[in-house]
């Protein structure tokens, strides 16, 4: 240990998201010498890095290209909210904290599902939804590109998908308690180009990001049949779904349309690198093939005993088919009551926690996402104010005490937990601007969950480096957050209901 080594302190363990590093000493320019080393030996975990900061200089050890980036977000953070404006109007020099950091993430998938099927987000507010996930270090964007509303991405052998699929004659607006609401009557649509998705996907990797896409099968697949209504059970002309929730209009279960999806993913992994991506699977309704004697004749021919099997053969067609390609598929959790689910796939558990259990204990790796705890499109508060409440009520307080590894999970099959991920779904969020208010501050809280041991962390210490720090970085990135007090007169959406479920945390 040199005599400078001696001066700086021990070093302390820190929080990712909102963390303002404590550590004492004098401060210095930030104009010094600055080095930077990839050293996985003596920085063993992967995505980790180690900052020294003296009089001298700042030497930054990092296990890997994304443990470098992170601790240049590290620095970032310690020279304060300036640091995050768009430009530099910081008055005098920029001063660093002399100290020791050193850190590290809990988890591989540190997640995040933007759905741009409900509402179409616009290239540039993609961008700057990845811009907020690397502040936040969270490293996978769940793309969730088509749905009953729209479908969101170009398939050049398939152009209907865009011309029909991409646009829907109009939306409602929030959701009366008997499940129904007004019509605003008012086109919405649009879609990525390959080109576009290339570039989010390239935007995304420079900040150490993976974007996994999804394309929804065989349900929520109604835009896909208005555009090819071959694809469908009925063969029927329909319109891509104008209503929120479960379309019954299902994909069929023909030859033709197998192949048809081939060509689809086909075209997907050409255009995402990632080594995932999602088939959906979820909230399949069964009335369709249990009325259509092409699908009991499909039954008979693979003996199946229930309609419930099939989602389950039509997605293992999916799944056989992205293996081949050298991908391995997500899918949500209702997979594993539909059949046998290839051993490779990896399961979202969304209903629930008891379904990651399950999933892992029968070999399957996971991510936790259950609803009950990650879905930031849930209203924040019983308060009369809160814009189109929906779903179960999710504080600042209660994502912040989120443990993605359920107290029920068996030691043995922790390991297949490989992280988790927060949802923002879109019915109610029709512009950035809305999904700013539902996904902050909460997301940073999600973030530090992902990132840090349950050990390490404490609320009060959290709300209190929220409020001094981390809100100021927010204010000076430009986020229309939720302010911890309710909304904003003008981020209330007065007379528009929505559909709550349950009166409290737990419910």
């Amino acid at each position: 240990m040199t005599a400078l080594d001696g001066l700086l302190p021990r070093p302390v363990r820190v929080r990712p998201a909102t963390g303002h590093y404590r550590i004492d000493g004098p401060e210095i320019p930030a104009r010094v010498s600055t080095v930077l080393r990839v050293d996985p030996i003596r920085v063993p975990n992967p995505e980790g890095f180690r900052i020294t900061i003296t009089p001298t200089g700042v030497t930054t050890l990092a296990a890997d290209s994304a443990g470098a980036y992170y601790a240049e977000a590290a620095l970032r953070q310690l020279l304060g909210p300036d640091a995050f404006r768009a430009a530099n109007i910081h008055g005098g020099p920029w001063l660093l904290p002399c100290g020791q950091v050193e850190d590290h993430p809990r988890f591989s998938w540190r997640g995040c599902l933007l759905d741009v099927a409900r509402h179409f987000m616009p290239k540039a507010g993609v961008f700057r939804f990845i811009d907020l996930m690397a502040v936040h270090r969270l490293n996978i964007l769940h793309l969730h590109l088509t749905d009953d509303q729209g479908w969101r991405i170009e398939v050049p052998e398939f152009p209907r998908l865009t011309e029909v699929g991409s646009w829907r004659q109009g939306s409602w607006v929030g959701r009366q308690p008997d499940g129904t609401a007004e019509h605003d009557g008012r086109p919405h649509g649009g879609y990525y180009t390959t080109d576009d998705l290339r570039e989010i996907v390239a935007y995304a990797q420079d900040r150490h990001i993976t974007v996994v896409p999804e394309v929804d099968v065989p349900g929520h697949s109604q835009a896909a049949i208005a555009s090819y209504p071959e694809l469908g059970v009925t063969g029927a002309a329909l319109q891509v779904l104008t209503r929120w929730g479960i379309s019954d209009n299902v994909l069929n279960v023909s030859d033709e349309t197998i192949e048809f999806y081939r060509r689809v993913f086909t075209h997907v992994a050409a255009v995402f690198p990632a080594p995932v991506i999602c088939v959906g699977g979820d909230e399949v309704p069964l009335t369709q093939w249990a009325h259509s004697p092409a699908a009991r004749r499909r039954m008979e021919e693979l003996g199946l005993s229930s309609a419930a099997q099939l989602p389950g053969w039509f997605v293992g067609r999916i799944t056989a088919h992205l293996a081949a390609l050298g991908r391995r598929a997500l899918g949500w959790d209702e997979l594993l009551d539909s059949g046998e689910v290839p051993q490779e796939t990896i399961i979202a558990s969304w209903r629930g926690e008891q379904h990651g259990v399950r999933a892992a204990l029968a070999g399957h790796d996971v991510v936790m996402c259950p609803e009950q705890e990650t879905y930031l499109d849930h209203r924040q508060s019983d308060h009369t104010d809160e814009p189109i409440p929906v779903g179960f009520r999710r504080t600042l307080a209660d994502v912040y005490a989120y443990e993605p590894i359920p107290a029920a999970m068996p030691a043995s099959a922790v390991p297949r937990v490989l992280g988790a991920q927060a949802q923002v779904w879109t019915e109610h969020l029709d512009n950035p601007r809305r999904v700013d208010y539902a996904a902050f501050p909460r997301l940073a809280a999600f973030a530090e969950v992902v990132w840090s041991a349950p050990e390490g962390r404490s609320l009060e210490e959290f709300e209190r480096r929220l409020e001094r720090h981390h809100l100021p970085r927010l204010d000076a990135l430009g986020v229309e957050y939720r302010p911890r007090g309710g909304p904003r007169p003008w981020q209330t959406r007065p007379g528009v209901p929505g559909r709550i479920r349950g009166l409290n945390a737990t419910s």
